[in-house]
């Protein structure tokens, strides 16, 4: 004679319970008490839709659904009084029947619900949230409010890419959204008449169905984004800053917003080197690498429209915002030449070395990250050279002149004076500008240009004869190398200074010996200022 109910099932979590003017959506077998069964919503495929309270259901069931939780089943015993009646249905319900229904309820809502928002993860940092207009890359699963899947974005691996607010979504995402950070996850419960309404979407989702997005925001920008610059570390002493047109040699990490690494220089154990400011890299790289200091690290995010944008590239997915934390290890400028800064001259500095000077020197090598590449002192000898006889670097070279012994400076070459883009493959990275700290020791005094050996006095009249020791007409090899070490032993000649004086006395006796004979006569012989003057051709 009374309304039965027995809850067959009550799930864990019950955030809400039916209540007199909600909607429900609801699965359900009616059968009478010998178990024929009248009527079955799973028959149809579809759920039982309706309001509760409304004189929509039979006045026994509008109770029975009262109380009930989503995915909740209920087994009810209807009295006739609060079904049929006496009338029945004709063809149906017979008169004065009493009704089972075994029911479970898949959804619930009532048309003053708004969004509902759950974050079960906010980030410690937040720095943007998203605004209308904003274009966000996300990661959902998609249910039904009794956890059906009904769509994921992780199954496809591929975020959903979307503008936010402008209508692209439907209503209830639109508003769900707003107000998340990079990082954030959220649940958001939408009610079906700020999302797919009574029609579904025709495909996967019933209509008057509430949804149910568990959403993780990966990425977020807004079109009118220009790039953002952290400064991390900036060196106290800062004298340069790169511009336009420099050439930069700098490491880098490369990140999307939610941490994920695409990209690292370091993993490749070399740093990353362009040109700035002419095209050679992404416009916000170009924009954020501008006013750096050598040693400087900053942070660059680039929004994808100075990125990679809507097409991405490689592993970076479209319309993807980029985070750059770089550390600028060196830059130049092809017009730069070489830096000279003196720290200390002796009293008496008057003699200055000069091309074809034989110098010793100690030095350090090292790159304008400070990183040593090479050090004379540490091998325990000087270096030792020709000034002006290309056996250094053009820029070292031009560094050592008009410097006087015991004199210590530093010399800064750029590339193109140094090693160039190729470097010393092991020692020596591509496009390095070198810092040399240098102290000259030892300087002997170069002979004038043009000249391998010089008379320290007047020259013999005789000088042939001389050489000619046997009086036959004819010098060789072993006549005139004894005769020059003998003018140099004396003191009456000098040699030019740091070469190898035997391949010197050979090349001077092969530049007599001009019919190639191996020997060298009177005619051919001749001093330097008797050599036949050639106009330039």
């Amino acid at each position: 004679a009374e309304l039965q109910i027995e809850r067959r099932f009550v799930p864990d979590e019950c955030p809400r319970t039916v209540r007199s003017g909600d909607f429900v959506r609801y699965h359900y077998v009616g059968t009478f008490p010998d178990g024929q069964k009248f009527d079955s919503s799973y028959d149809r495929d579809s759920t039982f839709n309706v309001f509760v309270g409304k004189g929509q259901l039979i006045t026994g069931m509008d109770q029975a659904l009262v109380g009930m939780c989503v995915n909740e089943r209920r087994f009810v015993k209807i009295p006739p009084k609060l079904a049929y009646g006496s009338e029945g249905v004709s063809g149906v319900i017979p008169p004065n029947s009493v009704l089972h229904f075994d029911v479970l309820l898949m959804d619930i809502w009532n048309s003053e619900d708004q969004v509902q928002i759950h974050t079960y993860f906010k980030p410690p940092s937040c720095p943007r949230t998203i605004q209308v207009s904003d274009f966000v890359r996300y990661h959902y699963n998609g249910t039904f409010l009794d956890g059906t899947l009904f769509d994921s974005s992780h199954n496809r691996m591929k975020t959903y890419d979307t503008y936010v607010g402008i209508g692209w979504l439907i209503p209830g995402m639109d508003k769900g959204l707003l107000g998340m950070c990079v990082g954030e996850k959220r649940i958001i419960t939408i009610p079906p008449f700020l999302a797919y309404g009574e029609d579904g979407d025709g495909k996967d989702i019933p209509g008057q169905a509430s949804l149910v997005f568990d959403v993780a925001l990966l990425d977020l920008h807004n079109p009118k984004d220009s790039i953002s610059i952290e400064n991390k570390v900036v060196p106290e002493n800062c004298e340069r800053i790169s511009q336009s047109g420099d050439f930069l040699r700098y490491h880098y990490n490369g990140t999307l917003l939610d941490g994920t690494l695409f990209d690292s220089s370091y993993s490749r154990n070399r740093t990353f080197d362009t040109y700035i400011g002419q095209g050679y890299v992404i416009p916000g790289m170009d924009e954020g690498l501008l006013g750096v200091c050598i040693g400087e690290k900053r942070r660059i995010v680039v929004p994808p429209h100075l990125g990679y944008g809507e097409e991405g590239r490689g592993n970076i997915p479209g319309s993807a915002v980029l985070v750059f934390d770089i550390h600028v290890i060196d830059f130049h400028n092809p017009s730069d030449s070489i830096s000279i800064t003196s720290h200390y001259k002796p009293p008496d500095c008057s003699v200055l070395s000069k091309k074809g000077d034989y110098l010793k020197y100690h030095y350090n090598a090292s790159l304008l990250d400070g990183t040593l590449l090479d050090s004379t002192w540490n091998l325990g000898k000087t270096y030792n050279i020709v000034l002006g006889s290309g056996q250094v670097v053009l820029g070292m070279d031009m560094g050592l002149r008009e410097m006087c012994v015991g004199e210590k400076r530093t010399v800064i070459i750029p590339p193109h004076l140094g090693y160039g883009e190729a470097g010393v493959d092991g020692e020596v990275p591509g496009s390095a500008v070198l810092v040399f700290d240098i102290e000259l020791l030892e300087l002997v005094a170069g002979l004038p240009e043009g000249y391998m050996f010089i008379w320290n006095g007047e020259v013999s009249p005789n000088l042939f004869e001389e050489i000619d020791k046997d009086g036959n007409g004819e010098v060789l090899l072993e006549e005139f190398s004894e005769y020059i070490h003998a003018q140099v032993a004396s003191g009456k000649g000098k040699l030019a200074p740091g070469f190898d004086a035997e391949l010197v006395v050979k090349n001077m006796f092969t530049n007599q010996d001009r019919n190639g004979d191996g020997k060298v006569t009177a005619e051919e012989f001749k001093l330097k200022d008797q050599e036949a003057k050639h106009d330039e051709l």
